[in-house]
């Protein structure tokens, strides 16, 4: 067995709405039928007893070891903690070839699965040694190191609940919710929204207790020190026990507590020195560690805190005590569980040392040994929920010190007897303010409730509900999908809006190109998405990109679907029918929202097929509004839009609207009618979105297919009195539409001028010219830049095979490069004649053929 070719699919694709590694595995003729091994199936649970079960799709196949491959993978994420539960193997055509899809939630260890498996399964087939459980392990701890953290995790949990889509822009916890212009970001729990200079006094312990105390909020009095004899004399001014701390220490280093001795004092300021120099003595204050969660102007969550510690039996030494308590199975090595496991490091000795103690000391029965002077759950400490206990006064100063600081989410340490009382009556107070606080110990705590802090910070971040989506439409087809997305970008800009558009050509924000070439895939969707100047977004949707990484979005609002057709690729990546393309196509309509709409051209019996797979509302378009479907679907109601009396007519019901195709330069009058049809399916796309009916009607009157708005489609040119039409029509059906069209026009003499993609199928590309040879004079024929894979010559004999039998064509000539074809074939025009370039290089001969035009006025 062999895996010859691994993919991620990192959005909604042909297999599943889930994220997923797709392999395409070669298996000998024994490996594609395990009857004939029969011990390969036991061999693999030998050596893997928790792996699932095998079953070939379909049922009536035989069991390969590909299928083995796909279970295997997915088991081995499983038992690595990993939310995974689809797999699937397809055969392809080519005989022992297979098709091999895991699901995955994280990319990399979705992909060290796969490996892992192969390496399992050629075991196997071995019969060799391989321990499982080291890999496992292995999967797991990179699991642990990718994934989110409890804190982000918990909000992007709460963002998904709320069908806010999401983004992961780093390895680390930087996240952005939302598309284009209402987009948000985070960053563990700092959002985009807290400013540099909060985020800067909140590591400024003594200039932050400077600010609360301004505004009216209880700390303890203090000051900076800049020796050990300074700290003392710190300490002797304040009165009492004294913490000596770093000013911008964090997780407890270089803290000591309750120390009122000189010598204890002078020893503390040596420790904290060690980790920082600015160095801060203050009150200390008596009664427990509190963290208070503040988000906005709420209070959400409070929680109790409590060191890492022990209590002694007696009997067992500090070390056995520790032991004893990181058997919990509450408690982990990473943030994967609600507690973390106590560590015996530097620090955790030396708050031992502090109390007399060494990891080997017994404490006496029932003494509580603290091993740090934080309580953090991430070093070991515990948090009990205490939010419902909160006294609205001390609601109020936790409130007032996050916004007096600047944070929109804060973490406020409290030191207080309880938190049941104001803190003026128990001379508590406000220790600290944290920006980007943890949020593990309120989502998890120890003990108590948990409380839903992710849901509060997305309400904080989208408030009335919203859900973070701007309008997008995707577009897909075999022919005018470019035109179509260009045309409902343009209505959609009309109507006031900030469109950012993709398609062959480009993407586009806004009317201005930020990149070039084809970028109908979901890379150049995404940074569309990305892009904060962006209202609605119209993306063109190619095969290509759907079969390389999936869709950009998780659904849309439109969904259009063009036509398909049979020259669309057909025979590359194993879509070998029309009913291969439509199941690949389809998968932007099963991706619609609930509330969107899916436009379909209800002319194309395929394309009608994926109304049913639709979650939301379904607009069929047609220029005949007699057809079955479309008759029967605008009984019931429904929406349609179609061709009635020189009449674009958007129907629904009673509901009509009737916009006069001479106004839509576009169709030339309605007599092109292909773009009569890219007229009709943008329309219903618009008006799926709410645009206003002016704006459409202003949008498809303002539209030209010239070389700016739509280059490479239909675009004509006046040479000499001749009519030239560039197009890069470049399969069997847009041939003849083109042909249709152009039969349609005037012309003493037609001529046409055509290459062939190398990576079409023979009879494709035979096709087109013989639909050419029926409505062309003369052709004249040329080799593209690039063949694509064909041998020199190779494709021009197809073409000249296709017009063997021609009815019209009269003359046929071969030209070497695009351009001197070009020229020649306008050095032949006379006034009143017509010629159609079927163009290669789209802005190169665009720019050609315009410069010549210009040289002849």
């Amino acid at each position: 067995m062999k895996v010859t070719r691994i993919r991620a699919l990192r959005g909604p694709n042909l297999w599943s709405r889930t994220t997923c590694i797709e392999a395409v595995v070669q298996c000998t003729p024994e490996e594609s039928n395990l009857n004939v091994l029969p011990g390969v199936e036991a061999q693999v649970r030998n050596l893997f007893p928790e792996v699932g079960a095998f079953r070939p799709y379909p049922l009536t196949k035989p069991l390969s070891l590909a299928h083995v491959l796909a279970q295997t993978t997915l088991s081995l994420q499983m038992r690595a903690g990993c939310p995974v539960s689809f797999c699937r193997t397809t055969p392809t055509e080519e005989a022992g070839v297979y098709q091999v899809v895991v699901e995955y939630t994280e990319e990399a260890v979705g992909k060290l699965a796969l490996s892992v498996g192969e390496q399992l399964c050629a075991a196997a087939m071995t019969h060799a040694e391989f321990d499982v459980r080291p890999h496992i392990a292995a999967l797991n701890e990179l699991d642990e190191d990718i994934r989110l953290g409890p804190s982000t995790g918990s909000i992007v949990e709460a963002a998904k609940a709320r069908g806010i889509p999401f983004r992961r822009l780093t390895e680390g916890s930087l996240v952005q919710f939302g598309w284009g212009a209402k987009q948000r970001r985070i960053q563990a729990a700092e959002i985009d929204t807290t400013g540099a200079i909060a985020e800067t006094i909140a590591q400024d312990k003594e200039l932050t207790k400077k600010l609360l105390a301004a505004a009216g909020v209880p700390v303890p009095e203090g000051r900076p020190v800049s020796s050990a004899e300074d700290a003392w004399a710190a300490a002797q001014e304040i009165g009492g026990a004294v913490v000596v701390k770093p000013q911008d220490g964090n997780q407890g280093k270089g803290v000591t507590v309750n120390v009122s001795t000189r010598e204890a004092v002078m020893a503390a300021f040596d420790n904290a020195r060690q980790y920082r120099d600015d160095i801060l003595v203050e009150r200390y204050l008596v009664g427990s560690d509190y963290r208070v969660l503040v988000v906005g102007d709420k209070l959400v969550a409070a929680a109790r805190r409590e060191p890492p510690l022990v209590v002694g039996n007696g009997e067992s030494t500090v070390q056995q005590l520790v032991d004893q308590v990181n058997t919990d199975p509450r408690r982990g090595t990473g943030h994967a569980t609600p507690l973390t496991r106590i560590r015996l490091d530097d620090i955790a000795k030396a708050r031992l040392a502090e109390q007399g103690l060494t990891i080997d000391s017994v404490p006496d029965k029932g003494r509580r040994v603290i091993l740090r002077n934080n309580a953090n759950l991430s070093t070991g400490g515990t948090a009990t929920d205490v939010t419902d206990d909160v006294h609205p006064e001390v609601a109020a100063r936790c409130i007032a010190a996050a916004q007096m600081i600047g944070l929109d989410i804060c973490g406020v340490d409290v030191v207080c007897e309880t938190v049941m009382r104001p803190l003026e009556e128990q001379r508590g107070g406000i220790v600290e303010v944290n920006a980007a606080p943890g949020l593990r110990m309120h989502t998890n705590p120890s003990f108590g409730k948990g409380r839903h802090v992710g849901e509060a910070i997305i309400a904080h971040m989208y408030p009335n509900n919203d859900n973070g989506r701007i309008p997008v439409v995707a577009v897909t087809g075999t022919n005018g999908k470019t035109t179509t997305v260009r045309l409902i970008a343009h209505t959609l800009k009309t109507a006031g809006q900030r469109v950012g558009m993709t398609d062959t050509n480009g993407v586009y924000i806004n009317g201005r190109q930020i990149d070039s070439g084809d970028c109908s895939g979901p890379r150049s969707a995404r940074s569309v998405l990305m892009h904060p100047d962006v209202d609605a977004a119209v993306l063109e949707s190619a095969r290509g990109g759907m079969l390389r990484e999936g869709l950009a979005f998780d659904r849309c609002q439109v969904a259009v679907v063009t036509n398909l057709g049979a020259g669309d690729h057909l025979g590359l990546n194993y879509i070998t029918t029309v009913e291969d393309l439509a199941v690949l196509k389809r998968v932007i309509v099963l991706n619609v929202a609930e509330n969107g709409t899916a436009v379909l051209n209800a002319a194309d019996p395929s394309v009608v097929a994926m109304a049913a797979m639709c979650p939301g509302a379904v607009t069929y378009f047609a220029a005949d509004p007699h057809l079955p479907v479309m008759a029967t679907h605008l009984a019931l109601g429904k929406r349609a839009v179609y061709v009635n009396d020189g009449h674009v007519v958007a129907q629904e019901g009673r509901f009509q609207v009737r916009l006069p195709l001479k106004d839509m330069p576009l169709t030339r009058g309605g007599t092109i009618g292909f773009q009569v049809d890219n007229v009709l399916a943008s329309v219903a796309a618009a008006w799926a979105l709410g645009t206003p009916w002016e704006d459409i009607v202003r949008a498809m009157g303002s539209f030209n297919s010239d070389a700016n708005t739509a280059p490479g489609r239909f675009n004509t040119f006046d040479y000499k009195g001749a009519t030239v039409i560039a197009d890069y029509g470049h399969n069997p059906d847009a041939i003849a539409a083109l042909a249709s069209a152009v039969q349609a026009m005037p012309g003493n003499k037609r001529s046409v001028v055509i290459s062939g993609a190398g990576d079409r199928r023979d009879e494709d590309i035979t096709q087109q010219t013989a639909i050419l040879g029926g409505v062309f004079d003369d052709v004249l024929l040329y080799e593209d830049a690039c063949q694509r894979g064909r041998a020199d010559g190779e494709v021009l004999r197809l073409l000249r095979q296709g017009l063997e039998g021609a009815t019209k064509t009269s003359h046929v000539q071969e030209i070497q490069g695009e351009f001197v074809a070009i020229d020649t074939a306008l050095a032949r025009l006379n006034p009143g004649d017509l010629c159609l370039i079927l163009i290669d290089q789209v802005e190169e001969a665009l720019a050609h053929i315009a410069k010549r035009v210009a040289e002849a006025a």
